[in-house]
């Protein structure tokens, strides 16, 4: 039965006309096939569980996988990369195009490259490119550190490195003596001013350079990125700008050496029919410069291949219009149609899918420490002076608790407790009602706050009261989870990103708490504020109450792509630990962990802010020195103390939790 502090959760249609919850229920609760996109699902025992392959052939429990680093020591919470996924979405995309291509019967090939902006971490750049060997697979760079960090990596002949971003003099010239080398290096001029410095580079050097051009197109992208396109995006050459570029070079007789068309629309593509407007428009464009004459190898039709985050997001941005297979054959069929109109040659189409590689690789595994939630008493202990307000409400809620009351009354009921409140804070602030006295007002409050919403919700008022709404709102619990928003979901914070959310196990039960996912830092922002579910109200988490000497686990899904690099250390909170999965049918429970990374220390990010553990423990010493030499502590207490302090630079910026948060994991009630 549902606990009746909260509103019972109405289940989907799945579980409908069902006495028990299953895990079927929970999936579509949290519209796991949305957004698990044949990667994650729940088994028959109500544990998460993820396909490190695509398909059924083989999966991992993550109540086993969590088992496994409690037995190794390894701390919650952690961030779990599943090095198999990032094979598979690999494959994944190059199959996909190889199928339009074959059904298309178009000229040429596909070329991924991957942007590694969107994780630069060399475990997953290396794995990508292991993964894209045999189809040739390249990388993008942005700045001059990634292009540092490209360069050793072009080790196979004709492997392509685009180069995006603002170049210097200093990037430039290393581009031109890659391209000595005879590396497969393309610099895509992002502005004319980057042309010139880069002929005057090449000139200074006397080589001919090759590069590409990003058009700045009329289309405008969809969604959150729209305005990566269009003509008022941030870079790129107009179409003026083009084609005094290729007079440039026509004049220098060296109309070869523009050797790719690039474009980008955003970084998630939410609209299938804004991506073809697109391709149409450069493909028209790439046409016109090849009948001049101009010999372009390669159109860039950058990254936005979409990831669906949930369907059904209130904010109309989580979901994409169209699959893996879709977006191929739209892009295949869209070039070759304009093409063959025009009697050209269709070009090498590359694309720089990163968001699609890796967001379902890493699933950031987090304990919840307690749960605070405003239930008030069922039985009160009345002062011996009991005041007014405290009859008032008493009166009240044995009112409510009449069953047969009407809607009606009962939200006019709801008016008068908020009345009586806040006249008992106002007479406690002049100094006329007791601490005790307040103490009772407040737990009788959120007593019969809890009563009419138990009453309300059930029936269904339509249109659903402005009182029901707040009383969900008030009674709605606060989970506090051991992580940081700013270190590990930052773009939930800055862009209002949201990320599917799940219990790992109890999943065949029916989670009957709301609650609200708050985390370990002094800050208001530091929550999530909104979810992935089947239910109309996306403000809040459906979870089960939490059980003491039980731990409870949340999994935060999609989290591979930018959330590990962008991080923020706002408390000082760092990286947490992460383990690196592959998949084994050989092995107990399909998986064996093939290497395991701390998570950042205590000194670790005091460095990074200039504390150092050799001042910091000298002047601890000198104060623990001052307290024994005035008598205030024993020299072995004084001594032990400093240990305590010196000890807690080497440990995690996390909260202890011994035994898997058993201890941690119960809940309060707050009043």
């Amino acid at each position: 039965m549902a606990d009746s502090a909260v509103p019972p959760i109405r289940e989907p249609s799945a579980a409908s006309g069902q006495d028990a919850w299953t895990p079927e229920a929970s999936a579509e609760l949290y519209r796991v096939e949305s957004w698990g996109d044949s990667f994650f699902t729940i088994n028959e025992q109500g544990h998460a569980s993820v396909r490190p392959f695509g398909d059924e052939r083989l999966s991992i429990d993550f109540v086993k996988l969590i088992e496994e680093l409690e037995r190794r020591a390894v701390g919650a919470p952690v961030l779990v990369r599943f090095q198999d996924v990032l094979q598979a979405r690999v494959r994944m995309l190059n199959e996909a195009f190889a199928a339009a291509i074959e059904e298309a019967q178009y000229g040429n090939r596909y070329n991924g490259v991957y942007p590694i902006k969107v994780n630069q971490l060399h475990e997953v750049v290396e794995e990508v490119l292991d993964a894209g060997r045999k189809y040739g697979m390249g990388l993008e760079c942005g700045s001059k550190g990634e292009l540092i960090a490209c360069l050793p990596h072009l080790t196979e002949e004709g492997m392509l490195l685009v180069c995006n971003g603002v170049k210097d003099r200093t990037m430039l010239s290393l581009i031109l003596s890659s391209q000595r080398l005879g590396l497969n290096v393309v610099p895509v001029m992002e502005k004319y001013s980057e042309f010139e410095t880069l002929l005057a580079v090449a000139d200074a050097q006397g080589l001919t350079p090759r590069l590409g051009v990003r058009v700045r197109l009329a289309t405008r992208g969809s969604g959150r990125w729209s305005e990566s396109g269009g003509a008022r995006s941030k870079f790129g050459l107009s179409v003026p700008e083009l084609v005094r570029l290729v007079a440039e070079l026509e004049r220098r007789g060296k109309p070869e050496a523009l050797a790719l068309l690039h474009f980008h629309i955003g970084s998630q593509i939410i609209d299938i029919q804004v991506l073809k407007r697109a391709l149409k428009e450069i493909t028209q464009i790439y046409a016109s410069l090849v009948r001049r004459g101009i010999g372009i190898k390669y159109i860039d039709i950058g990254g936005g291949l979409g990831v669906s985050y949930g369907a059904g997001h209130a904010r109309g941005e989580a979901g994409v219009n169209y699959g893996l297979q879709e977006y191929a054959n739209a892009v295949v069929f869209a070039i070759k149609e304009v093409c063959d109109a025009q009697e050209v040659p269709t070009p090498i189409i590359v694309s720089e899918s990163g968001r699609a590689i890796t967001a379902h690789h890493s699933v950031l595994l987090v304990p919840v420490l307690e749960g605070h939630r405003r239930n008030g008493a069922d039985r009160c202990e009345l002062p011996a002076d009991t005041h007014a307000a405290i009859e008032s409400l008493k009166k009240i809620l044995d009112n409510v608790r009449n069953p047969d009351r009407e809607p009606e009354e009962l939200i006019e009921a709801y008016h008068d407790i908020e009345e009586v409140r806040i006249e008992a804070h106002t007479l406690f602030s002049l100094g006329y009602l007791e601490l005790d006295q307040l103490a009772v007002v407040e737990e009788l409050y959120w007593s019969i706050a809890r009563e009419l919403l138990a009453r309300l919700r059930p029936a269904e008022i339509d249109p659903t009261p402005a009182e029901v709404l707040e009383l969900e709102e008030k009674l709605t619990d606060r989970y506090l989870c051991d992580f940081s928003v700013f270190q590990s979901i930052l773009d939930h914070w800055a862009i209002d990103q949201s990320f599917p959310i799940i219990p790992i196990d109890r999943l065949d039960e029916k989670p009957e708490r709301r609650a609200v996912l708050v985390d370990l830092t002094c800050d208001s922002d530091g929550k999530v504020s909104h979810y992935i579910s089947a239910l109309d109200d996306k403000s809040f988490l459906p979870v089960h109450s939490l059980v003491d000497g039980r731990p409870y686990y949340l999994g935060f899904f999609l989290m591979g792509a930018y959330q590990d690099i962008m991080g923020d250390t706002h408390n000082l909170f760092g990286r947490v630990p992460e383990v690196h999965v592959y998949a084994d049918a050989e092995e107990p429970d399909n998986f064996w962990i093939e290497r395991i990374i701390p998570g950042a220390t205590v000194h670790e990010m005091l460095a990074q802010v200039q504390y150092f553990p050799n001042d910091l423990s000298r002047r601890m010493s000198d104060i623990v020195k001052r307290k024994i030499d005035a008598g205030q502590v024993r020299p072995t207490m004084g001594m032990e103390i400093l240990a305590q302090y010196v000890a807690c630079f080497n440990g995690t910026t996390y909260c202890d939790a011994p035994g898997g948060q058993q201890a941690a994991a119960r809940e309060r009630g707050q009043g």
